[in-house]
């Protein structure tokens, strides 16, 4: 399976390391590693992630938790596309 993010993924990504870098720039591209690991078990595993059950399709829309961050993705014949990912904290959209 082949991994695409979205503008909003992309942006959260980045997001959360500048967050997380103005206070502990170590921890911050640790976290970005262990994100991007997680994330990428999804090429082998796409159904990894628990259903989303409000989603429209919800076998097809799912979240991997990783640590204390959630992605939301969408698995489509054989791409998977990040939707968005957050801290566990944060309001999820």
């Amino acid at each position: 399976m082949k991994l695409s993010y979205t503008p909003e993924a992309i942006g959260d990504l980045i997001r959360l390391r500048e967050f997380i870098a103005s206070k502990n720039p170590q921890a911050a591209q640790k976290i970005a590693a262990l994100i991007q690991k997680g994330i990428s078990q999804l090429k082998t595993f796409p159904y990894l992630g628990l259903e989303v059950a409000l989603a429209p399709n919800p076998e097809m829309i799912r979240d991997l938790i990783i640590g204390n961050y959630i992605a939301r993705y969408l698995i489509h014949t054989e791409q998977i596309y990040i939707l968005r990912v957050w801290h566990h904290k944060e309001e999820r959209l």
